[in-house]
């Protein structure tokens, strides 16, 4: 259920939206999808449910999905300053934030930066360091079945050619979010000691990253949870339907 899309001018960026559900007294709800994928390959088995009990906003990131890249590195900072920008253009001052993958990373910065912004924060597949990876993924050579199938990557090349303003520019956008990915992450134990919102934690338990990381993130986190669902892979973890939403729905209920 769409209830309207549209573009913002945020930081040289014609950022796409969408809007879902409507106003029943609750904060709104920010969704913020994965590298390389969009709204619906990121969230379309939980955003109905989701919709169905508050205003949802949903943007594609830069270069993702309808939103056309720049000429600006992509780094973890710079989407979350977007974010807060899209935010500010629709007069939303506090939202809850879903954050998947790179949208955990940007949710999480954006719970960092800007603490008056957020009410309650869930991180799903979301690291602080980049040792949080296992060591196996790391390696080119290793084909893991962590890591995301030739099946999720057909998938994620044809949403790209179905949406993107510039379907050629797959290439360099794909070279841009493996950068974002290996780069070094701005928080530090302290950052994570700080946080001010009450923070949901959820990762598979085959995931790419490593469980016992995103227990040291639960430990630093005031009032934070985990929780690890099974025999769930990163690409897997928010279409688990039937885990998920009883857990989100009390959460940010």
């Amino acid at each position: 259920m769409t209830t309207g899309s549209a573009y913002a001018k945020v930081n040289g960026l014609e950022m796409y939206y969408e809007l879902h559900g409507s106003d029943s007294g609750r904060r709104p709800l920010v969704l913020l999808h994965g590298g390389v994928l969009t709204i619906g390959l990121s969230f379309g088995a939980v955003l109905p449910a989701l919709a169905a009990t508050r205003r949802v906003v949903a943007p594609e990131l830069q270069g993702h999905g309808h939103t056309a890249d720049i000429e600006r590195d992509m780094s973890v900072p710079d989407l979350a300053s977007d974010v807060v920008g899209l935010l500010d253009e629709l007069g939303i001052g506090r939202a809850d934030f879903l954050g998947f993958s790179l949208g955990g990373l940007t949710a999480l910065e954006v719970g960092v930066r800007h603490p008056e912004r957020v009410g309650r924060l869930v991180l799903a597949a979301t690291h602080y360091r980049q040792d949080g990876y296992h060591e196996e993924v790391r390696d080119p050579q290793y084909s893991s079945p962590r890591l995301p199938s030739r099946a999720d990557f057909r998938e994620m090349t044809e949403a790209y050619a179905a949406v993107a303003p510039d379907p050629g520019h797959f290439e360099a956008f794909m070279a841009k979010c493996g950068a974002a990915a290996h780069a070094p992450l701005p928080w530090t134990a302290d950052d994570l000691r700080g946080l001010a919102a009450p923070t949901l934690l959820v990762l598979g338990d085959t995931d790419f990253l490593r469980v016992e990381h995103a227990a040291e993130m639960r430990d630093l986190i005031p009032d934070a949870r985990l929780a690890v669902l099974p025999d769930t892979t990163h690409m897997a973890l928010m279409r688990r339907t039937d885990l998920l939403l009883p857990m989100l729905e009390e959460f940010l209920g």
